[in-house]
C-alpha cells in the first residue's frame, strides 16, 4: 500500500543535511491523470493513458529531431516524496531493505525515470504513454531510449576491466 510519510516499524530516517550542494534546472512540466500518490501506478505502462510533457522556453529548440525516437527515457523530480528514509518496509510486512535497494520514491534524490511512448509532438508538448508520476512533476531532460543505441567506437584495452585501480 503507498503512504505519505508516516514511519513502519523497523524502517529508519536520516536527518537530511543543507540541501543548497546541487542545482536543477526543471526544462519543463508534466501532466498526467494522477494528483495522489495513493492513485498513482508504481510502474508506467505502454497502453497506460496519454499524458503530456509540456517543454517550458527556452528549451523548446531541443525538441529538434526527437520525433525519429518512438522510445524516450524521461527524468523527473519527484517533488512530493521524502527524502529522509535508510530502511523501509515498503509492503509493510516486516520485511526491511535500504533505501538504494528498492525503486521506491522515497529516496535522497528523488529523481524518476520512465521508458515512455511518443505518440506525438505538438510544437512544446510531448504526449506520451508510460508516465508514472503525478500531474505537476517537474521534468528534469529527455533523452532517446539508450538501448535503441550501438556503441560508436570499437572496445578498447580496459573498457571491459573489473577491478578498480
Amino acid at each position: 500500500m503507498v503512504r505519505e510519510d508516516e514511519l513502519r516499524s523497523a524502517e529508519k530516517a536520516a536527518e537530511l543535511p543543507d540541501r543548497r550542494d546541487a542545482e536543477l534546472i526543471f526544462i519543463g512540466r508534466i501532466r498526467t491523470p494522477w494528483t495522489s500518490r495513493l492513485d498513482c501506478p508504481r510502474q508506467g505502462r505502454q497502453d497506460g493513458p496519454e499524458c503530456r510533457i509540456e517543454i517550458f522556453a527556452p528549451w523548446c529548440d531541443a525538441l529538434q529531431g526527437i520525433e525519429v525516437y518512438e522510445r524516450l527515457e524521461v527524468l523527473y523530480w519527484m517533488h512530493l516524496s521524502r527524502r529522509d528514509l535508510l530502511l523501509q518496509s515498503p509492503r509493510d510486512n516486516g520485511e526491511v531493505r535500504g533505501t538504494f535497494a528498492l525503486r521506491s520514491p522515497v529516496r535522497p534524490n528523488p529523481i524518476g525515470t520512465a521508458i515512455v511512448m511518443l505518440v506525438s509532438i505538438e510544437e512544446a508538448v510531448l504526449r506520451v504513454r508510460g508516465l508514472d508520476c503525478l500531474d505537476g512533476t517537474p521534468l528534469i531532460d529527455i533523452k532517446p531510449d539508450r538501448t535503441l543505441f550501438v556503441p560508436i567506437a570499437a572496445p578498447t584495452p580496459g573498457d571491459f576491466d573489473v577491478g578498480m585501480q
